[in-house]
């Protein structure tokens, strides 16, 4: 990375820089208004996964945009904010009832301790709420969110497309984290930026910084499922293998290794099948291939906020953006 001043190891709000620490603050209590429901067993599964944590990284990315870009209207920015956040928790409700995941931060899963029945319909609700408060804004920002959510669907179609398949490429893993993750990012940077009032040039700009900030996001995470450890990542390791997913890791090793291709088209593959697999992954040299190409993101995201004039939350955005990488350093 360019900077040399130091930084934590993980992307929270908190690391992203203090100057964002009372709209983030915002965030938050605006997310606990909205979780509430005249049904309790919404609000308490709602509460359930919003409250567990999550590093927030979309609402802070939004704010410092918004920020770096000159906004002051603090509503605008935190309602999008948390539309953001309420969008991304309801994908995480429905990833866990297809994986059929049991944890999620460390905890039993929604899944798990609701139920499918209710967690889908939780998940819904999430969904209407962020549209709720996306009814406030012009029919600009309204079409990017629903653009987001539309990418995002079709990104998990097409992962299952590919799930436990081996003839999977870099190009179909590239097209399914720019629909489920990156169209995310892209969207709440352009949208921070365009409630800024910033030119069509910087919200452009923004857009193409928060596309690369997604994609180096999904990438490093990928790296982690196969590097990290349960106690970090707050989720089994490895989950990426056992649920079939073409993690970036996956994708690149399968290319020289017909055993590790036979062990992902398991349908249920054993954990010795899971052990097998990642200690392949790992001998197999394409870990540092996945640094490189999470950090060709990152250099991508900076370049596009060569734009934005210096100050201090440019300077925190990019400190947000590099510490992306910095949790495989």
């Amino acid at each position: 990375m360019n900077s040399a001043r130091p930084r934590s190891a993980r992307p929270t709000p908190g690391a992203a820089g203090m100057r964002v620490g009372a709209e983030l603050a915002q965030v938050e209590r605006r997310l606990s208004e909205l979780l509430t429901s005249r049904e309790p067993r919404l609000a308490e599964i709602a509460k359930y996964l919003v409250a567990s944590g999550g590093k927030r990284v979309r609402p802070a990315v939004a704010v410092l945009v918004f920020r770096a870009c000159g906004g002051d209207d603090l509503s605008e920015i935190v309602d999008a904010a948390v539309a953001l956040e309420l969008i991304h928790s309801a994908t995480l409700l429905h990833d866990d009832i297809i994986d059929g995941s049991e944890v999620r931060r460390g905890n039993d899963s929604a899944l798990r301790k609701y139920g499918l029945g209710d967690t889908l319909v939780t998940g819904d609700f999430l969904f209407c709420r962020a549209f709720q408060l996306c009814a406030r804004f012009e029919e600009q920002v309204i079409g990017w969110a629903a653009e987001a959510c539309v990418s995002l669907t079709e990104g998990e179609i097409l992962q299952a497309r590919f799930r436990h398949n081996p003839a999977v490429t870099l190009d179909d893993y590239m097209e399914i984290i720019t629909r489920k993750t990156a169209s995310l990012f892209q969207q709440g940077a352009r949208t921070g930026a365009h409630l800024a009032r910033a030119d069509a040039a910087i919200v452009e700009s923004m857009r193409r910084c928060g596309f690369s900030v997604g994609l180096a996001f999904q990438m490093v995470d990928d790296l982690l499922d196969v590097t990290g450890t349960e106690e970090r990542l707050g989720k089994p390791v490895a989950i990426d293998l056992r649920d079939g997913n073409p993690s970036l890791p996956v994708v690149l090793a399968m290319r020289d290794d017909l055993e590790l291709r036979r062990l992902f088209e398991k349908p249920e593959p054993s954990a010795a099948d899971v052990s097998a697999a990642v200690t392949r992954i790992q001998r197999s040299g394409v870990l540092d291939q996945v640094r490189a190409l999470a950090c060709q993101h990152v250099e991508q995201a900076r370049t596009a906020m060569t734009a934005l004039p210096p100050s201090g939350y440019k300077d925190d955005l990019l400190d947000l953006i590099d510490q992306l990488v910095e949790r495989v350093s």
